[in-house]
Parts: structure tokens; C-alpha cells; sequence
């Protein structure tokens, strides 16, 4: 399987602008820019959507998890905070709220380490990954 996306970008780095868009069309020349970046200007930027594949990849990851040792998840949410220093991604945490019926709370913590270290977008990103979970 392969997936695509694309970005255009005119001008220069400070003045410039650009615009992302995904194959599936959920991004269709979304704006992007150096205020939305590093300010807080309309658009997006490449660090939330970074968040966004991790948490989406990540939640994914612990349902499947969760039902390879015979759990089905009710709900699972997750934000990720990616932190962005000195140009680089240097960490992405990840807060997990579930809601599993039967599940022990040390399972449950067990699931979402798994999730963490074997999710694809965790081995794609070289940078310290750290997560804590909630069961309600």
C-alpha cells in the first residue's frame, strides 16, 4: 500500500505561504504558512499534523491490542502533544482515555505500551515517544 500526499509553497520562508493536500481529499490545498507555524496564524502546519497521524495511528494500534487479549474498547481518545525545539521534533506524548469494560487497569496500561512502541507512526518518528493512560 502507498499513500500521498503533496504541499506547494511560493515565496520565501518567512513571507511565503503554501498549501497541503492528501490523497483522500481531506486536505484540498489547506493553507499553510509561517504564522501558522510558529505564530498563531490560520492554517495548519506540519507539526499538528504530525499530532494528528500519531494519535490517529496510535488509538487505532490499541484497539487492536486491546482485542488481541480479548477486549473491545467502548471508547478510546488520545491527544498528542508534539513538541517542536531548536527545528526539530524532539518528543510526542500521547494522554489515552478509555473506556474498556473488564479490563484491569494494569492490562490496560500493558495495551497501551504496546500501542506506543508498535504503532507505525511511533517506528517512523526518531524522537522520544511517552504516553499515560486514563480508565474510566
Amino acid at each position: 500500500m502507498i499513500r500521498h500526499a503533496s504541499a506547494v509553497w511560493n515565496g520565501s520562508g518567512k513571507e511565503g505561504k503554501g498549501t497541503v493536500s492528501s490523497q483522500s481529499g481531506v486536505l484540498n490545498q489547506t493553507q499553510y504558512s509561517y504564522n501558522s507555524r510558529f505564530a498563531e496564524g490560520t492554517g495548519t502546519n506540519p507539526e499538528e499534523l504530525v499530532a494528528a497521524a500519531h494519535a490517529g495511528c496510535f488509538t487505532m494500534k490499541l484497539s487492536f491490542v486491546l482485542g488481541e487479549a480479548g477486549f473491545t474498547p467502548e471508547s478510546l481518545e488520545t491527544k498528542c502533544e508534539i513538541t517542536f525545539e531548536n527545528g526539530a521534533i524532539t518528543k510526542s506524548h500521547l494522554t489515552v482515555n478509555g473506556k474498556v469494560p473488564g479490563i484491569s487497569k494494569e492490562k490496560f496500561d500493558e495495551c497501551v505500551k504496546n500501542a506506543e512502541a508498535n504503532c507505525p507512526i511511533s517506528k517512523l518518528l526518531n524522537t522520544a515517544i511517552s504516553s499515560e493512560a486514563t480508565l474510566a
